[in-house]
């Protein structure tokens, strides 16, 4: 007697379309099997990794990564609902992260600097292997942000993004975008060099670091407490701040 396949239909909504071929997006996809696997496995031999997923619906009913998948089955899968606090029954994770954290890979320096000087807890170093950052993201519970499909469908990885933009700045626009960022901007509050918090010191607790000009120009000066750092508004600040007015306006339009 001829084996039959079973089949399930999969809808995926919203960016989690950007991991599909462009003539398969938005439209319902249909799945052949013999042998029956998690929902969590199938969605991602379609190519996206289930740490970009937040909510999985079959047959009108909310489930977890590890449900079974059955003939017929039809199974929604939504994006992560970081800024929408959605019943906690329904997500395939514990919790939302609230307090945006992140550890980049080693492609990502530029970005991480954007993130910090936006006033995000954002690490980086350009010697982490794979396995680092997959065991400080799930360590720490910070977003792994990679433009790595690989690494971002690492089972051990429950909050993660895969970068779309190529440009740094674009990168920062599309963070803030997706993960609604924009309350939590809090500028120059982060050294941009080690990620450590800044602190607002007097002129005479610094003035001896400084070079003689600089204490004459300036009376504003923050403290990194991590490495030592003197940050002040230089040339640069202006420009600095008018990027993330416009940021910031952009992410709400």
């Amino acid at each position: 007697m001829e084996l039959r396949p079973a089949h399930a239909y999969f809808r995926f909504y919203a960016e989690l379309n950007d991991h599909l071929p462009l003539n398969q997006r938005y439209e319902t996809q249909e799945k052949s099997f013999f042998v029956s696997s998690t929902v969590k496995d199938m969605i991602e031999s379609f190519g996206v990794p289930h740490t970009e997923v937040e909510l999985i619906s079959i047959n009108s009913e909310s489930a977890n990564f590890s449900q079974m998948v059955r003939d017929e089955d039809r199974i929604a899968v939504y994006p992560m609902f970081e800024a929408v606090d959605i019943t906690p029954e329904l997500r395939v994770r514990p919790q939302a992260l609230r307090e945006p954290k992140f550890v980049l890979d080693v492609h990502l320096g530029k970005l991480a600097a954007y993130l910090r000087m936006l006033g995000f807890d954002a690490l980086y170093r350009s010697c982490y292997t794979d396995a680092e950052l997959v065991r400080v993201s799930s360590v720490e519970r910070r977003v792994l942000l990679t433009r790595d499909r690989g690494v971002s469908k690492h089972s051990a990885v429950s909050h993660g993004y895969r970068l779309r933009e190529t440009d740094s700045r674009r990168q920062t626009a599309e963070l803030v975008q997706r993960f609604d960022l924009r309350g939590c901007i809090r500028p120059f509050t982060r050294c941009m060099a080690c990620n450590g918090a800044t602190q607002p010191v007097s002129t005479e607790e610094v003035r001896q670091l400084l070079l003689p000009r600089t204490s004459e120009l300036h009376d504003e000066f923050r403290l990194c407490q991590q490495c030592g750092r003197i940050y002040w508004k230089g040339t640069h600040y202006e420009r600095m701040r008018r990027w993330i007015e416009e940021l910031t306006a952009s992410a709400h339009a």
